[in-house]
């Protein structure tokens, strides 16, 4: 619970005054990540919010192994009970401003919304726990548990050079955090007219591959029985078609039962993907978290129309449910074949954290205080956060940025999507959900 504060402190509060300028100004801040170093990096970003959480006496530590590749941590809060750990990432992924109605880079204000790069993926969360974190501040409101903040570098890629390198080769920045609060979670879906609050409680693992073949060279008018464009077509192919088999895990078991609830039928592995589809424009998403996925995303071979080249190689998406990892890359190492070699350019495993205790009731009393005909309910998120390398500490994990959104956004459509954007109101009523979160934590 959070320190008392008297009457005429508790009226001037606002834990939401700010938290459509802060997110419009982080955007301002291109921190756009193309994975390999050459983009802006995060160190404007880093020092913004460093600088925001000194001005109300909190002290932050920047790090950065590569330059540029900038991260802040700050210690706060009590000294009651174990850490608690508040964790977003300032990288974004890179925007193509003429797909835009906008510039990805404006913060601009329309149509109820703040449109931009990281509206949603991650700055919005970023922006809710600074005016959160400013304003309790300013009110003698600090948390009697302590809390470390951080704002990560590198997620967008993996994390190696934020999350990863401060686990590794800073763990005292995170020392007695026992649990951890972090992005793509507690936003709302609508089901039959009912909101319902996914809670992120798993992560699918990660495994980003290049194939690789290799064959003959020769002169492209020949017969060639080694061709390595032959032989890695053939086994990206077979990847790109495979239907991968339904498989339910506990927070996807929790999450189709309160669906089919409210469909009025029982979930089971036969009905899921019907029971997905309950989502609408999520479904894409949801779809995605009852199997195990592949995609082939990049192509590379030759450099002459009439030269077969000696190499070919592609990448690939892949994303494994939590214990069904043995049959991923089994199945894999079939569709791929003998003649095709597989590197890992990340892998990083799947996690799953049970649903339930103080943390989760807390997390479902500050929805439904805002919010008093919602569903709260775990899920299984297909992509990967920062919470992988955090885990690795021993936290229990959870994504938990509350939104409450028009039933008619496709919302998840919007993760790394053209037109990017958040709105408004649910930008500030994310920040008296987590604020109430706070005070139950």
């Amino acid at each position: 619970m959070a320190d008392a504060s008297d009457g005429t402190q508790q009226a001037a509060r606002n834990p939401a005054g700010e938290v459509v300028e802060l997110c419009r100004e982080l955007i301002r801040i291109d921190t756009s990540n193309y994975g390999d170093d050459s983009g802006p990096g995060e160190r404007k970003a880093a020092e913004y919010v460093a600088a925001l959480l000194d001005e109300v006496g909190i002290e932050s530590t920047l790090v950065e192994g590569t330059p540029g590749r900038t991260s802040v941590v700050a210690r706060w809060g009590g000294t009651e009970g174990d850490g608690l750990l508040l964790h977003g990432h300032l990288d974004v992924v890179p925007a193509a401003a003429e797909d835009w109605q906008v510039d990805p880079f404006s913060g601009e204000i329309q149509d109820g919304y703040v449109w931009g790069r990281g509206a949603v993926d991650m700055k919005d969360f970023d922006a809710m726990l600074l005016s959160i974190v400013r304003d309790r501040q300013r009110n003698g409101r600090v948390p009697s548990r302590p809390i470390t903040l951080c704002f990560t570098a590198d997620e967008e890629a993996g994390g190696h050079q934020g999350a990863q390198e401060i686990v590794e080769d800073h763990p005292e920045l995170l020392e007695g955090c026992t649990d951890a609060v972090g992005e793509v979670g507690g936003f709302s879906a609508t089901v039959r007219s009912r909101r319902v609050y996914l809670v992120e409680a798993a992560e699918k693992g990660m495994a980003w591959m290049r194939l690789t073949s290799r064959g003959r060279a020769g002169h492209g008018s020949m017969i060639n029985r080694e061709n390595a464009v032959t032989s890695l077509a053939g086994a990206v192919a077979r990847i790109g078609a495979y239907e991968w088999p339904v498989r339910l895990t506990p927070a996807m078991r929790t999450l189709l039962a309160a669906v089919g609830e409210l469909a009025g039928t029982e979930a089971t592995p036969e009905n899921a993907e019907e029971l997905v589809q309950e989502f609408g424009g999520a479904a894409r998403m949801m779809g995605a978290v009852i199997r195990n996925t592949c995609n082939p995303t990049m192509l590379g071979a030759g450099y002459k129309v009439n030269v077969i080249p000696t190499e070919a190689t592609a990448h690939v998406d892949g994303r494994f449910l939590p214990g069904f990892e043995d049959e991923f890359f089994a199945t894999l190492a079939e569709l791929v074949g003998e003649d095709v070699e597989i590197d890992y350019v990340s892998h990083q495993q799947p996690w799953e954290t049970p649903y339930g205790g103080d943390l989760v009731d807390a997390m479902t009393r500050s929805i439904l205080a805002e919010d008093d005909d919602a569903i709260v309910a775990p899920y299984l998120m297909s992509g990967g956060t920062d919470a992988k390398h955090f885990r690795k500490l021993g936290m229990r994990s959870y994504g938990f940025a509350p939104l409450r959104l028009p039933a008619d956004l496709d919302f998840t459509a919007l993760f790394h999507g053209v037109d990017e954007r958040v709105p408004v109101d649910a930008l500030e009523f994310g920040a008296r959900v987590f604020d109430r979160f706070l005070d139950d934590v």
